[in-house]
């Protein structure tokens, strides 16, 4: 087929073995390349490159903060925040998202003290990914969260939001810090 072919048979021709390869009228699926030998296998594109993404977790005493990223761009984003309820509900809630989003990888918020001493705070982190991790099937790490809240209230109020929209946000933008300072510290 030329350079003056038709865009729909050029695509046509190039089209994956699950999607059509109807000629451009419709008329007859076109065969698919083989050699003497074996079939050729189809070139490899991008858009088929499996990625990893990974989902940020800030444990809040009301509402917990989830955020993502991949290991494609790099760049953590806030996603939503779960109002916590009971462990079973607000586990079902962030493997729904998990699952949605087809993440590979937690990163959960380890509330260190200033000192880099673990408090009750940590303990319940740690138990929570340990909780996570078992419910969603995908591998867990911890992730130095100190400060994380402040930086992303400050965050926020730079790009302007109010105090009270600041409150409603603040927990999925402390998990997009934590994920941010993970990826950048990591291999990932």
């Amino acid at each position: 087929m030329g350079a003056g072919a038709a865009p729909e048979e050029r695509a046509a021709c190039h089209a994956r073995p699950s999607q059509s390869r109807a000629v451009a009228d419709g008329a007859r699926p076109l065969p698919r390349p083989t050699s003497a030998r074996r079939p050729v296998p189809w070139p490899a594109d991008a858009r088929y490159i499996a990625r990893v993404r990974f989902l940020g977790v800030d444990l809040g005493r009301v509402r917990i903060g989830l955020a993502l990223a991949d290991d494609v761009i790099r760049t953590a984003r806030a996603l939503r925040a779960v109002a916590r309820r009971d462990d079973a509900a607000t586990l079902a809630d962030i493997a729904g998202t998990a699952r949605e989003y087809e993440v590979d990888q937690i990163v959960v918020g380890l509330p260190l003290n200033m000192d880099g001493s673990e408090g009750p705070a940590a303990r319940h982190a740690r138990a929570f990914a340990a909780r996570l991790e078992l419910a969603l099937g995908v591998p867990a790490v911890l992730f130095d969260e100190r400060l994380s809240t402040f930086e992303a209230e400050t965050r926020l109020r730079d790009l302007g939001f109010s105090a009270r929209d600041r409150r409603s946000r603040v927990d999925a933008e402390a998990a997009a810090v934590i994920l941010q300072g993970w990826l950048d510290r990591s291999d990932g």
